[in-house]
């Protein structure tokens, strides 16, 4: 072969040829290829095939080219997506086809390279992929904005890749409380993700710590890790929800060098495309929620407001009927029983008027160390012995503005219900810490500011999603009969938003349950909750009170309550009517008695106002079943406001601390 002349085929032959012998020094080489690799003609001959392979891949190649001379055959290199370089002699690289077949001769055995530039091929193949690839994208997003549920985009996604990638395997695996689940695959059915990828050593940990797994064959540590010998490479795209990695995309190929940055690129895009949809669908879900959540409490609120009014009626003849009774042994334990189950449906609607932001609130600072301590105190003994129960909070924390006994109510009714999920026992910290808030546009209900967060987490079984998704819906309830209204967690969501903040609950099986209370904290100069006078239960002397109902029910209550307290009542339909009557037969009234919500025309302190002007010295005493708008009404008047259903003695003590030179304006 040496000493052979060069043939004139040899040279005719458009690509670089290069022959090779056992050693690895090239015997000959054409024009071409001298032209190709920027050598002199002749200059080639006698160095090793290596000069012409860039000089980071030398000793691989070194390796590849023992191993082809062991076992030599025809196979062509750089094909489909496999990606070679050449390096000429100044240095630059370009890509490469490569042809290699064995040449027997009587010198022995050669081996015969026929290389070729593919620069523009390659560009042109590049761009074809990345075509399909766009295409791919653009069906994908299509299939998105058409898909009303992630499982349907979910089932496509790897089929689309497996077919544009030409990859036997692709999967979207995803975490499902705790555990890797493969919710669609090509290659492998759906179920628990197979061992080889799930193992705790493996390749898929790196991408749910929000690492692209690359991987190839050939490397012990990822036989290690479980990665199968029968692909010779892979890629692992996490799927990021809010900075952690929910699942992922698996893509697998026999061929060693499949994922190229096209490739690899495609595979980020559509983990982007397909966690940006789950964000999606999260955030709708929370809106939703919160706008159902909102309806039910505007539903809840005209309902409460309504049954007021009637447990107001029946109160108050039941009230009648026992200043009636005398000494009736038995209508007087009716009517107490009565009365009884009066209060507990006053308190049942004062649980749905918090669940719809509507029930009174007395905000204070509030130091949290203090709320937690008393807390702690009330606690102690009602919990039982099998549940270990931990305060913890900082060293000093910024005061909170809110209600002290709802917030007290709100955790009493956390611990509770963490108690009830615990039966056999378990661990109930209960904590606070002081929270800055960013907004979030994936977390709509977290209203930017500056908070105090309180913590109450059990290691409960927790609870499924079907569940979670309507915790804090009235009256839903998974306890048994009688062991629980459905009204706790309800309650404890509309005494958090009608403080300004927001609540959070986190659920999962066999992880437990936690929930946050955000409430602001107190702004510099907040002021404290004033103290009440004491009440003054005094019947009234002749005075004369201008009762003011719509309801004609709760009017013959209220006016019936005046009279037997020794009271004149001029009794009203309307507004219109009262003022009417201020200059006729109810000019000496000492105090004006009204609800707040009166039907057409004026509201109650509308027309509160409107009769100060007329007599200044007037006394007001409001009252209200707390529709949406009577409290705010009452304090921006500054006005008393007696909750219905209200007793006799209440409305005795609120009487006289409004009639005129009471101190009461």
């Amino acid at each position: 072969m040496p000493g052979t002349p060069v043939l004139p085929i040899f040279e005719s032959i458009p690509d670089a040829l290069v022959i090779v012998d056992q050693s690895g020094h090239i015997v000959m080489a054409n024009g071409n290829a001298h032209a190709l690799f920027g050598y002199a003609p002749g200059e080639l001959r006698g160095r090793p095939v290596e000069d012409l392979v860039p000089s980071d891949a030398r000793v691989r190649h070194g390796a590849h080219r023992s191993g082809y001379m062991a076992q030599p055959r025809v196979r062509p290199m750089g094909m489909a997506n496999m990606t070679l370089s050449g390096q000429r002699r100044d240095g630059r690289q370009f890509p490469v086809e490569i042809a290699l077949s064995p040449v027997e001769t009587p010198e022995g055995l050669f081996y015969l390279a026929s290389v070729r530039d593919v620069s523009e091929t390659q560009r042109v193949r590049q761009a074809l992929a990345r075509a399909r690839y766009d295409a791919v994208v653009a069906r994908i997003g299509q299939l998105a904005l058409a898909s009303t549920t992630d499982e349907r985009l979910a089932s496509q996604v790897p089929r689309l890749l497996a077919e544009v990638l030409e990859v036997p395997v692709a999967a979207l695996v995803v975490l499902e409380q705790g555990r890797l689940v493969v919710r669609a695959a090509v290659g492998f059915g759906d179920g628990p993700c197979p061992e080889w990828l799930s193992t705790d050593a493996g390749p898929l940990q790196e991408a749910l710590q929000g690492t692209v797994a690359i991987l190839r064959r050939g490397t012990d540590e990822r036989r290690r890790r479980g990665w199968p010998a029968e692909f010779g490479s892979g890629a692992i795209v996490p799927l990021l929800d809010r900075g952690s990695a929910m699942g992922a995309l698996v893509a697998a190929s026999v061929d060693p060098d499949r994922f190229d940055h096209d490739a690899l690129q495609l595979l980020q895009t559509v983990a982007n495309l397909f966690s940006t949809l789950v964000q999606r669908r999260h955030y709708e879900d929370q809106l939703a929620h919160a706008q159902r959540l909102d309806a039910l409490g505007q539903l809840t609120g005209g309902v409460a407001h309504d049954f007021n009014n009637l447990l107001t009626v029946i109160s108050g003849s039941l009230q009648l009927l026992e200043a009636e009774s005398g000494d009736l042994p038995d209508a007087q334990e009716i009517i107490n029983s009565a009365l009884r189950s009066v209060g507990r449906g006053a308190e049942l609607t004062s649980k749905l008027l918090a669940f719809a932001r509507r029930q009174h609130l007395t905000p204070m600072p509030l130091d949290a160390a203090v709320v937690l301590g008393d807390l702690k105190l009330m606690l102690r003994g009602t919990l039982g012995e099998g549940i270990d129960v931990r305060i913890e909070h900082p060293p000093t924390l910024p005061p909170t503005f809110a209600d002290a006994s709802q917030l007290d109510n709100a955790l009493l009714n956390l611990a509770l219900n963490a108690r009830d999920a615990m039966p056999g026992g378990g661990t109930l910290v209960i904590s606070a810490s002081e929270r800055w808030i960013m907004a979030d546009a994936s977390r709509p209900s977290r209203v930017p500011g500056h908070y105090v967060a309180f913590r109450v987490a059990d290691t409960g079984p927790g609870m499924p999603s079907e569940v979670l998704a309507h915790a804090f819906e009235p009256f839903f309830t998974t306890k048994g009969l009688g062991r629980g209204s459905g009204l706790g967690l309800s309650m404890v969501y509309g005494f958090v938003q009608q403080s300004g903040g927001f609540i959070e609950l986190d659920s999962r099986p066999g992880a437990g349950t936690t929930v946050e209370l955000f409430l602001p904290v107190a702004l510099p100069g907040a002021a404290e909750a004033a103290v009440p006078a004491a009440a003054v239960g005094a019947p009234g002397a002749g005075e004369t009170v201008l009762l003011v109902e719509d309801e004609k029910d709760v009017r013959k209550i209220a006016a019936a309550f005046l009279s037997s307290l020794g009271y004149r009542v001029v009794a009203m339909p309307a507004a219109a009517q009262a003022l009417a009557a201020l200059e006729a037969e109810a000019r000496d009234a000492a105090v004006l008695f009204t609800d707040v919500m009166l039907g057409s025309g004026m509201n109650g302190v509308e027309l509160a106002l409107a009769a100060r002007a007329l007599r200044p010295t007037l006394g007001v005493l409001l009252t209200s079943g707390y529709d949406p708008v009577s409290a705010r009404l009452a304090s921006a008047g500054d006005f008393e406001l007696l909750p219905k259903p209200y007793r006799r003695e209440q409305l005795a003590e609120a009487l006289r601390r409004n009639l005129p030179g009471a101190g009461k304006r």
